[in-house]
């Protein structure tokens, strides 16, 4: 079998088995025909560690034929996390090839993640205009995001019917159909129940868009809105607003998880609730929270001096 027909077989299992993305998958198919371009028609027991040596230099030394900008070291381990996921894909199918644990990543340096502050979150979440329909609808994303730390795919893909406002909770489907129980804020629900109120429609998506032509058919599909405009939704406030933070849907993520990690809840809990399948995913978190707790230690002793 070729290594292009293996490569294609490992891509419609991301698909089909493990669930995954279109984007996911796109990703994939971009990082490995890389490989292949490098390597050609190569029978798998032919990776070696001597190629994949050869592979990251040729990476590091790539450069974009028309910007000429070459690829950051995060972006040169995705290839590389990429070949890792098809050679343990090849292991699983008893193919011949290198161990994927002998595959190593290059080091790069953290990203700090981006957080909001107490004051910053409260201007955020009070900045839509509760006055007007979409600014409920706004308010109710919002608290959404911060009070579940839900992926923003996976708040776009929320029905009217998942949303149990009495149990304060619901069920989510994740990243590799991942199941989670979500659990909600009481302000959340409060404005939930004011944005389902407000809405006169039985259209089965939860956030729906409130311009352009009205679309009945399916449900209403067609009015639910997509993640990239709920991405500019926040984005919108956060400009708004001239936070000095850039806020995304993402840092309501992670705003969400470094909150409960401060108020003690343990790192196995916040896991689960954020739907991470490794711990280690989770434990990027650890770092601001301890960096938070260094500060409140510091301004507490500074100001008994």
């Amino acid at each position: 079998m070729t290594l292009s027909a293996l490569i294609t077989d490992f891509l419609e299992y991301l698909e089909l088995e493990r669930n995954a993305s279109q984007l996911t998958i796109k990703n994939y198919d971009h990082y490995l025909r890389r490989f292949q371009d490098f390597t050609g028609e190569i029978d798998p027991k032919n990776i070696d560690l001597n190629l994949i040596r050869k592979y990251r230099l040729y990476l590091s030394r790539w450069s974009d034929p028309k910007t000429k900008k070459g690829l950051k070291r995060v972006t040169q381990n995705y290839f590389m996390i990429a070949l890792r996921a098809f050679l343990r894909y090849l292991a699983r199918i008893d193919i011949a090839t290198l161990s994927p644990e002998k595959v190593e990543l290059g080091e790069t340096e953290a990203r700090p993640l981006k957080v909001l502050d107490e004051a910053h979150l409260k201007q955020l979440l009070d900045a839509p205009d509760t006055s007007k329909k979409y600014g409920i609808r706004d308010r109710a994303i919002l608290e959404t995001l911060f009070s579940t730390g839900l992926r923003v795919s996976e708040l776009a893909s929320l029905n009217q019917d998942t949303i149990n406002l009495g149990r304060r909770e619901f069920g989510i489907v994740g990243k590799g159909g991942k199941e989670r129980v979500v659990f909600i804020s009481d302000s959340a629900a409060d404005w939930l129940e004011k944005y389902l109120t407000a809405r006169k429609d039985t259209f089965k998506p939860l956030f729906i868009r409130f311009q352009g032509k009205v679309d009945q058919t399916n449900n209403g599909e067609s009015m639910r809105l997509t993640p990239r405009s709920i991405e500019r939704i926040v984005e919108k406030y956060v400009k708004m607003l001239g936070l000095s933070v850039k806020a995304t849907p993402h840092t309501l993520r992670h705003s969400f998880a470094t909150d409960l990690l401060i108020n003690g809840a343990d790192i196995r809990s916040v896991q689960e609730m954020l739907g991470h399948s490794n711990i280690s995913t989770t434990q990027i978190y650890t770092h601001v929270t301890n960096q938070h707790l260094k500060d409140v230690h510091k301004a507490f002793h500074s100001g008994n001096k």
